[in-house]
């Protein structure tokens, strides 16, 4: 039974007329299901540890937030997330709190089961994933932002070596502004496809000499990366804007080769102009 004689001190009156921008949580641990949508693999849930940041503005007449209904909000249900429901969760979030803006960060690991090329044996890759929603100004925005892990191959070394050619893993992590429409699998599988090659956890002999070949015969540099995914990127409806970056281990230096594209906050007019320059471009080359 709760006491309701307990003092409230957070909501107590504050002097120093200063409003907090951002009061909450970092860094609670708690299980949620993640739900994603493919046209060819339908509705997928995975359960997962997820790790939660939850924010909201404070303010200036107000001494504290209520911290314990951050906590509630997650143990009232079954965790469940995708990104159709950031927004959702910000806006559950800012009434409880009697909040303004919003911030929602959830950080958890996304395991796909993968086939080798030629064995078929079955293993897990896992992607370090990372959602995050702000509501401000009564606008809401939804990042989604994933590592994806891939094979570079250097196509200098190719052309200059007289056998072989130096390879590393690479990480490629993409940010995307999200529609509720996006598919974290799509995304997945399309940076994967733009590498020199795809990682699996399990090859057997069979699957690691086509993966080398395959490798061999589709060298790039971290620019090639960066640019094929933004290619492709940018054709997806349910991106408004994104940030790829692509990062080589390398095996012949100390040290890392890099590459970024920043059009994260690309508007959807620059996108429909684009499309339109496109389509009249396309119409004169054939009139």
């Amino acid at each position: 039974m709760i006491n309701d004689s307990v003092v409230d001190i957070q909501s107590s009156p504050d002097w120093r007329n200063l409003p907090v921008n951002r009061v909450g949580i970092r860094g609670l641990r708690h299980p949620m299901i993640f739900e994603d949508f493919t046209p060819s693999r339908g509705l997928t849930r995975q359960s997962v540890v997820a790790r939660f940041d939850m924010l909201v503005d404070l303010p200036k007449e107000v001494k504290g937030t209520h911290m314990s209904r951050f906590v509630e909000l997650l143990n009232e249900d079954e965790t469940v997330l995708s990104v159709a429901t950031v927004p959702h969760w910000l806006e559950t979030m800012v009434t409880r709190l009697n909040a303004k803006y919003g911030f929602l960060q959830v950080n958890f690991p996304y395991f796909v089961k993968k086939l080798a090329p030629v064995s078929q044996a079955p293993s897990l890759m896992d992607y370090d994933v990372s959602i995050r929603g702000i509501l401000e100004n009564d606008e809401y925005h939804t990042f989604v932002t994933v590592v994806v892990p891939v094979t570079s191959l250097c196509p200098c070394s190719k052309e200059i070596a007289d056998y072989g050619a130096h390879n590393q893993r690479s990480h490629v992590t993409l940010t995307v502004r999200a529609t509720p429409t996006l598919s974290l699998m799509e995304i997945i599988q399309l940076i994967e496809s733009k590498a020199s090659c795809e990682l699996f956890g399990i090859l057997k002999r069979a699957d690691e000499k086509v993966v080398t070949e395959r490798a061999y015969d589709n060298p790039k540099f971290v620019e090639d990366m960066v640019r094929d995914v933004a290619t492709s990127i940018e054709q997806l409806e349910s991106v408004l804007g994104y940030k790829i970056s692509s990062e080589n281990f390398e095996s012949i230096h100390n040290h890392s080769a890099f590459a970024e594209i920043d059009r994260l906050w690309v508007t959807q007019e620059v996108k429909a102009k684009s499309a339109i320059e496109k389509i009249a471009k396309e119409y004169a080359s054939l009139a």
